[in-house]
């Protein structure tokens, strides 16, 4: 090899003199890596972290909320643990109150469609391989029931069958934060309505998709619109007017299907931990009982005493099972709501049991999930919480479900 003009070595040998000479500086886009100066400008366009141009769907910050809230630091929140025996029962008391009259009683819909039994009855599933697959194959069975045909791996993970099959599958890499439902071109072209699927939306999560499903699929291109949803169901083809409903729209049969409108919603609860006062679908509930932003950020961290029990289950389940394996997953998302201070029986000192810290958890999740229930009743849709598989499976087996109730779309739009 011939050494280049003005190098002393062929490009082989001379690499190391090479590097020596030249100089890495943080990359602009990402002060993670670091990028030769005298290839900033290539590295600049091709870099994983450079702005990309945002698809038609995306709108900032649609489903955010309040613009006007400030957000509270972590750090900054009044620790559980420094609150006097008073301040502990005065919030306690506020709990309670606030609660009354909300049913702690949940329907249970466990249910098993035929599709997952060979899954279940591997003799290689281990127990803790075991659990997490009763869980996926509860939950599943409750978006599978009635369909003959289902295509499963044991991770579920089934985009590639989606696409072998005569259907359109698309994933749309957005923030659901900034999705905007009806600007989704086959939408917005096959006038199609929208039934919400979510497992693991954690936290603040499930607010963002509640608001991406009721209130961006009605906004209009002038910005975000906050009428409820249910005014305004019917598509643009159908008359107003209450004159003019068939007999079927007026004895609520197939209802669903007359409208561009979000048909279903369906959501397994989780990490309450991580729900945000900004983000919130149920602050107007919150202040009706007479509760803020103060309270909501202690009730969301003591929703966690409701679940600090459940990775020391999963860690003696797991502990002799040497194929849990990727199995474990789904349960390593949620290892920061059981390791969290307010897990730590000292962090109370010894004020509360730990079966009483168990119900003031379930509590407060409670409260919080009767927000998005109040949140949705309140746009015309007909919601509940049910359980979906039981609590020796997971503590987190609570689910959110909903359809559009037809009084509330008859009588709006009389």
């Amino acid at each position: 090899m011939t050494p280049a003009p003005g190098r002393r070595f062929c490009g082989e040998h001379g690499q190391h003199e090479e590097e020596n000479d030249r100089k890495r500086i943080p990359c602009p886009l990402d002060p993670n890596h670091t990028v030769y100066e005298d290839q900033l400008q290539k590295h600049l366009k091709k870099c994983n972290s450079r702005e990309k141009p945002k698809p038609v769907y995306y709108v900032q910050d649609i489903n955010a909320g309040l613009k006007d809230v400030t957000k509270i630091p972590e750090e900054q929140q009044v620790p559980i643990s420094s609150l006097s025996k008073e301040e502990l029962q005065d919030l306690i008391r506020k709990l309670k109150t606030a609660s009354n009259g909300i049913s702690s009683i949940l329907k249970d819909q466990t249910l098993s469609h035929q599709a997952f039994k060979e899954v279940l009855n591997d003799p290689k599933n281990g127990e803790c391989a075991f659990k997490h697959l009763k869980q996926q194959v509860t939950w599943n069975s409750c978006i599978y029931l009635g369909q003959d045909d289902v295509l499963a791996t044991t991770r579920f993970k089934v985009d590639g069958k989606h696409r072998k099959r005569d259907s359109i599958f698309e994933r749309l890499q957005v923030d659901i934060q900034h999705l905007c439902l009806n600007k989704i071109p086959i939408l917005v072209k096959e006038k199609l309505s929208v039934v919400g699927i979510g497992k693991h939306l954690c936290g603040v999560a499930t607010d963002l998709a509640l608001r991406c499903l009721i209130e961006s699929f009605t906004t209009q291109d002038d910005g975000i619109n906050e009428e409820p949803s249910a005014k305004r169901l019917k598509s643009d083809n159908t008359q107003a007017g209450s004159n003019n409903f068939t007999d079927k729209e007026r004895s609520g049969e197939n209802v669903s299907e007359s409208y561009n409108t979000v048909a279903g919603i369906v959501i397994a609860l989780c990490c309450h931990h991580k729900c945000d006062w900004k983000h919130y679908v149920g602050r107007e509930f919150f202040k009706k009982v007479g509760l803020g932003q103060v309270e909501f950020n202690f009730f969301q961290r003591m929703s966690s005493w409701a679940t600090c029990g459940m990775q020391e289950t999963i860690s003696e389940a797991c502990s002799s099972d040497v194929e849990c394996g990727a199995q474990s997953s789904d349960a390593d998302e949620h290892d920061q709501a059981y390791n969290r201070p307010e897990c730590n029986s000292d962090s109370i000192q010894g004020l509360l049991t730990v079966e009483e810290r168990k119900q003031i958890g379930h509590l407060c999740k409670l409260l919080i999930d009767h927000g998005r229930i109040e949140y949705l009743q309140q746009r015309g849709y007909k919601a509940v919480l049910q359980y979906y598989t039981d609590s020796t499976v997971s503590l987190e087996n609570v689910l959110l479900t909903a359809v559009p109730n037809p009084c509330s779309v008859l009588q709006s739009t009389a």
